[in-house]
C-alpha cells in the first residue's frame, strides 16, 4: 500500500469513526433517557445509573463488536479520548465561578502536591521491590500519581520508555478507572461524604480525568465540579514530573546519554487546556455569558464528556495486559489501593476539616 493510499485509508477511518461515535453518543442519550424513565416509573426520582456509566458500557460493547468484525483498527483514528475530554473540561469552566475556582483550586493544589509526591514515591518503591525496569517504574509511578494516560505519555517521552510499556500502563489505567468510577460514588454515599469531600476524593484518586468527571457526575453536580478542579490541579504537575524524571535519568540512569532536560520542557509538557478552563471560568465570573449561552455550553460539555466516556470503552484491551505479565499488574493494583486510602484521608482533612474547598 502506497503512502497516499495509507493516508486516504486513515482519513476514511477518521470520518467513519467520527460518524460511529456520534451514533453511539445518540444511543447513550436515548438509553440514558429510557433508564431514567424506567426508574421514575418505579418511584425513583434520580437515575442511579448516570450517563458516564451508560456511555462506557456502550463503548465496551462497540469495542467487542468492532474487534470481532475486524473494523477496530480502521476506525481507531477517531477514538480521541483525551481530545474530547479536554474540550469538555474547558467548557466546564463556564459553570465554575472564579471564587469557586480559587477556593477549590487552592485546596486541590495542596492535595495534588501531597498526593503526587507520596503516591509517586510509594509506587517507585513498590515497583523496585518487584524489580520492574527503570523506565516502566517511571511511567507507572507518573500514571498512578498524576493523571493516568497523559502523565504516562509525558513520562515515557522524558525517560525514553518503550511503546509497549506505555501500552501496558494505558490498559491498567482503564482497567482500574472504570470500576472505580462506579464503586467510589457508591462508597462515598455509604460513608455519607459531603459532595465537596467526595469530589476531592475522586479527583485525587482515580487516574483518568474522564473517569474522575464520571464519578463526580454520578455523585452529583457539586461533586463533579470539585472533582474536575482537583484533577486539573493535579494535571498541572505533569510538566514538573516529566522534567524531574528526565533530569534523573540523564544524571543517574543513563549517565549523560541522550537529550539534556531544560526548564522549557516543563512548559512543553504543561497541559495547555488547563489555561483554557481558567480563562472560561474568569469570563463566566465576569458575566460574559448569557444564561442561554451557558445552557448551550453545558449541553455541548455533556456531549463531549459522553464522547470521552464512550472512547474509554473503545480504548480498553486485555491483549496488552497479558503481554505485561503479573508483576506490573500487582504493583499497579497495590499502588492504586495506597492511592485510594491516602486520597480519602487527605481530601477529608483539606476539604472537610480545614474547609479549603468551601
Amino acid at each position: 500500500m502506497t503512502q497516499q493510499e495509507t493516508q486516504s485509508t486513515k482519513w476514511a477511518g477518521l470520518l467513519v469513526g467520527l460518524a460511529l461515535l456520534i451514533i453511539l453518543v445518540v444511543l447513550v442519550a436515548e438509553a440514558d433517557k429510557w433508564i431514567a424513565d424506567s426508574f421514575k416509573a418505579q418511584g425513583v426520582s434520580k437515575n442511579p445509573l448516570e450517563y458516564p456509566l451508560t456511555a462506557v458500557v456502550i463503548g465496551l460493547i462497540a469495542n467487542a463488536v468492532l474487534r470481532v468484525t475486524g473494523l477496530y483498527t480502521f476506525i481507531r483514528p477517531a477514538v480521541r479520548t483525551e481530545l474530547f475530554l479536554k474540550i469538555g473540561l474547558v467548557l466546564l469552566g463556564a459553570r465554575i465561578s472564579l471564587g469557586d475556582l480559587l477556593a477549590q483550586g487552592t485546596g486541590g493544589l495542596i492535595q495534588a502536591l501531597i498526593m503526587v509526591a507520596s503516591v509517586f514515591l510509594f509506587t517507585w518503591w513498590l515497583a523496585g521491590r518487584f524489580k520492574l525496569p527503570e523506565t516502566l517504574k517511571a511511567v507507572m509511578a507518573s500514571a498512578v500519581s498524576v493523571c493516568g494516560v497523559s502523565a504516562a505519555i509525558a513520562a515515557a517521552g522524558a525517560v525514553q520508555a518503550r511503546k509497549e510499556e506505555v501500552s501496558y500502563i494505558t490498559t491498567l489505567v482503564i482497567l482500574t478507572a472504570i470500576p472505580l468510577m462506579v464503586l467510589m460514588p457508591w462508597l462515598a454515599n455509604v460513608m455519607g461524604l459531603n459532595p465537596t469531600v467526595a469530589g476531592a476524593w475522586f479527583g485525587g484518586n482515580i487516574d483518568t480525568t474522564a473517569a474522575v468527571v464520571g464519578a463526580g457526575t454520578i455523585y452529583g453536580p457539586e461533586a463533579q465540579q470539585v472533582a474536575a478542579v482537583v484533577k486539573l490541579a493535579q494535571n498541572v504537575m505533569i510538566g514538573v514530573v516529566a522534567f524531574l524524571l528526565a533530569l534523573y535519568f540523564a544524571m543517574v540512569v543513563n549517565r549523560g546519554e541522550g537529550e539534556r532536560p531544560t526548564p522549557i520542557m516543563i512548559w512543553h509538557r504543561f497541559p495547555k487546556f488547563v489555561l483554557g478552563f481558567v480563562v472560561v471560568s474568569i469570563l463566566a465570573s465576569l458575566d460574559m455569558f448569557t444564561p442561554a449561552l451557558v445552557a448551550e455550553i453545558d449541553t455541548a460539555n455533556k456531549w463531549f464528556f459522553a464522547l470521552a466516556f464512550v472512547c474509554i470503552g473503545l480504548d480498553f484491551t486485555l491483549a496488552e495486559l497479558r503481554k505485561a505479565g503479573w508483576k506490573p499488574t500487582a504493583v499497579y493494583m497495590g499502588a492504586t489501593v495506597f492511592n485510594t486510602v491516602l486520597a480519602l484521608i487527605v481530601a477529608t482533612v483539606i476539604f472537610g476539616v480545614l474547609g479549603l474547598g468551601a
